[in-house]
């Protein structure tokens, strides 16, 4: 069984793997490959390693690293899942020191309920005091702009 390792380091990250993921996914589908790359640029990222160098995993903080951070797009490729490895993921999330004293970390989430609420996520306890401007259609109708 090949050892894994949990990296900030975003050298090492593996585009294709990453908007090849995500770009199917029910939250981002369909987001261009520079949307992506911006994001990645601007974030706390996380990637999950074969002993071999491959990526197998993924998640990104958006965070000013004092007082506030989302935890996005979160992700083990599924022929890796079941090895414990988005625990392992989410321990080195919320053990990083630049995500510690924060006040508040949110998350969306439509299926991970269980993996989160280990690592002390709990749904929202007064929702009316959030709002939020969605437009989840916004890569399909190709509304966003390809670069900066």
């Amino acid at each position: 069984m090949p050892h894994f390792e949990i990296s900030t380091d975003k050298s090492k990250l593996d585009f294709t793997v990453i908007h090849g993921f995500i770009s199917n996914t029910y939250w981002a589908n369909n987001i261009p490959e520079a949307v992506m790359a911006r994001a990645i640029e601007n974030s706390l990222c996380f990637g999950v390693y074969r002993d071999d160098g491959r990526q197998v995993g993924f998640a990104r903080m958006i965070t000013d690293k004092a007082t506030f951070a989302y935890l996005a797009d979160v992700f083990i490729l599924e022929e890796f899942r079941g090895l414990g490895l988005s625990k392992r993921l989410m321990q080195a999330i919320v053990a990083h020191p630049d995500l510690q004293g924060l006040r508040r970390m949110v998350l969306a989430t439509r299926d991970a309920h269980g993996l989160y609420a280990q690592f002390g996520f709990t749904a929202i306890e007064n929702p009316e005091i959030f709002m939020h401007a969605w437009n989840p259609n916004v890569y399909r109708n190709n509304q966003v702009t390809q670069a900066n």
